[in-house]
C-alpha cells in the first residue's frame, strides 16, 4: 500500500513512532496525550513509521462509527485486521502460498458474508436471552472470586481476582476442567501480550497471534483440538459442543475454524473483561467518592460497568482496509488504504463525552464504543456486561472501602491492553 499523503495529512513523526510502540501503551497517559492532540489538530491523519505500511489514524467517535457501519467498504482483510509489521505480513503471505494454515482464523479476521455465517453459530448463546440461564452460575463464580479477598486487607487484585473471574466464566461456558485454569490463564495472557516480555518471556513478536513463540500457538491448538474431538464424540449442552458440531450450509465447519473459534472465545472472552473489571476497581480506588456513590446506590452498577468499559477501552484498535475510494472528513481515502480505528480516542472524544478524562460511575448519556461498532461489534458484549454487573453486585456487598496500595502497571500491548498489576488495600464487611 502506498498512501499518497500531503504534508498537512501526515502526523508528527514522534507521534507516529509512539503509536506502534507497545511500551507507550503500557504508560497509557502518553498515548492518551497523543490521541488528544490528534483529535484537536489532525483528527484524520497518516502515520508513517519504520517497518509498517502507512496507515490512516481515525481518532474521532463519529468517524469510527461511519467506518464501522460500512463493513463491505472497510474490511478486515485477514491478517491486516490488526497492526502488523511488513515483515510479518510477508511471512503470512508466504505461508498462504505454501498452503499452510494461518496462526488463527476467527470472526475477527473474517469479512461478510462469511463473518455473519460464523457469527450465527453462537449468536443465540450470547444474546441476552441466551445468557439468562447463566446468571446463577456466574453469580456463584463471582461470589467465590470476591471471597478470595477474605483473610487479608491487601492483595494483588489482577492476579487474585480480576484475571481469574472471567476466565472461570468462560471455562464454565465451554465446560472445560477447573484444573486447567492456571494453564489457560497463562496461555491467554501470553497470546494477547506477545510484546510484553514480562508476560510472554519472549523478545520480539509482532502482534496478537504473531508472537515469536510458535510453541504457544501449537499448545493452544492441541488443547482445543482435543476439546473439539471430545464434543463430537460426546456432545453436551455447552458452547464447545455447539461449535464442534456446527454446520454452515449443511457442511461441517472445518477443524481449523472450530479450534480458532475456541481460541477466540477463550482469549477475547477473558482478557477484555478482566481488563475492564480491573480498570473499574482501580478507578474507584483512586476516586473514593465514586466508590461511595455506588456503595450508597447499587442501582448505579450498570452505569458503572458501562463507564468502566469506556474508561478502560481494553481494545486499543482494529485495522480496516478500504475497498474503494472514499471521502472522510475532507480527506481522500483511496482503495487499498489501511486505517486504524482508535477506540480509546473515540471514548475520550470531547465532542461526545462531557469531561471525558473524569471517571463518572453515573455518567449519562454514555454511548461508549469499547465493544466496537457495527457488524463487528463484540459478540460477547451482553455476557461481559452481565459478568461485570454481577461481579460488582457481589463486590459492593462485601467490600466497605478500597484504596491503592502501590502503583498500578499496564501491559505493553498495542491491541488488547489493561492492568497487569493492581495492588489494593481494602476493608471487608463484618
Amino acid at each position: 500500500m502506498n498512501i499518497q499523503t500531503a504534508q498537512k495529512t501526515r502526523m508528527p513523526q514522534e507521534i507516529a513512532d509512539r503509536l506502534v510502540d507497545p511500551k507507550v501503551y503500557g504508560e497509557f497517559d502518553t498515548i492518551h496525550a497523543d490521541l488528544t492532540w490528534l483529535r484537536q489538530n489532525m483528527p484524520l491523519s497518516v502515520a508513517e513509521t519504520d517497518g509498517y505500511d502507512p496507515f490512516w489514524v481515525v481518532t474521532k467517535y463519529k468517524d469510527i462509527e461511519e467506518i464501522g457501519r460500512q463493513p463491505r467498504l472497510f474490511t478486515n482483510n485477514g491478517v491486516r485486521k490488526t497492526l502488523i509489521t511488513q515483515d510479518f505480513e510477508a511471512r503470512a503471505k508466504a505461508m498462504q502460498a505454501q498452503g499452510r494454515e494461518p496462526v488463527n482464523r476467527s470472526l475477527l479476521t473474517m469479512d461478510q458474508p462469511e463473518h455473519m455465517r460464523y457469527r450465527l453459530i453462537t449468536q443465540a448463546r450470547f444474546a441476552p436471552k441466551g445468557i439468562r440461564s447463566l446468571e446463577a452460575d456466574i453469580r456463584g463464580i463471582a461470589g467465590r472470586s470476591v471471597g478470595a479477598l477474605a483473610g487479608a486487607s491487601e492483595c494483588e487484585f489482577m492476579d487474585r481476582v480480576a484475571n481469574r473471574f472471567p476466565l472461570r466464566v468462560i471455562m464454565s461456558l465451554l465446560d472445560v476442567p477447573r484444573e486447567d485454569e492456571d494453564m489457560l490463564l497463562s496461555l491467554t495472557q501470553r497470546f494477547f501480550n506477545p510484546r510484553d516480555t514480562e508476560i510472554s518471556g519472549e523478545q520480539g513478536g509482532y502482534s496478537v497471534g504473531a508472537t515469536s513463540n510458535h510453541d504457544l500457538v501449537h499448545e493452544m491448538k492441541a488443547y482445543f483440538t482435543s476439546i473439539a474431538e471430545d464434543r463430537r464424540a460426546n456432545p453436551r449442552d455447552d458452547v464447545a459442543s455447539v461449535i464442534a458440531n456446527a454446520k454452515i450450509r449443511g457442511v461441517p465447519v472445518p477443524e481449523f475454524d472450530v479450534v480458532s473459534y475456541y481460541m477466540t472465545i477463550a482469549t477475547a472472552g477473558h482478557d477484555t473483561t478482566a481488563s475492564s473489571t480491573g480498570g473499574a476497581v482501580r478507578a474507584m480506588a483512586e476516586n473514593p467518592e465514586q466508590f461511595a456513590l455506588v456503595k450508597a446506590d447499587r442501582s448505579l452498577i450498570p452505569s458503572l460497568v458501562n463507564e468502566a468499559v469506556r474508561w478502560t477501552s481494553p481494545v486499543s484498535h482494529f485495522m480496516r482496509t478500504a475497498t474503494a475510494d472514499y471521502e472522510l472528513r475532507g480527506q481522500h481515502i483511496r482503495k487499498g488504504d489501511w486505517l486504524m480505528l482508535c477506540y480509546p480516542s473515540g471514548n475520550r472524544d470531547e465532542d461526545i463525552f462531557v469531561d471525558p478524562f473524569k471517571f463518572q460511575a453515573d455518567r449519562k448519556p454514555n454511548s461508549q464504543i469499547g465493544f466496537g461498532y457495527g457488524a463487528h461489534v463484540c459478540l460477547g458484549q451482553h455476557l461481559a456486561r452481565m459478568e461485570m454487573t454481577i461481579f460488582m453486585e457481589e463486590f459492593f456487598e462485601r467490600v466497605e472501602s478500597i484504596e491503592m496500595a502501590g502503583p498500578a502497571r499496564r501491559t505493553d500491548s498495542i491491541l488488547v491492553g489493561g492492568l497487569k498489576s493492581l495492588p489494593i488495600r481494602y476493608r471487608l464487611a463484618e
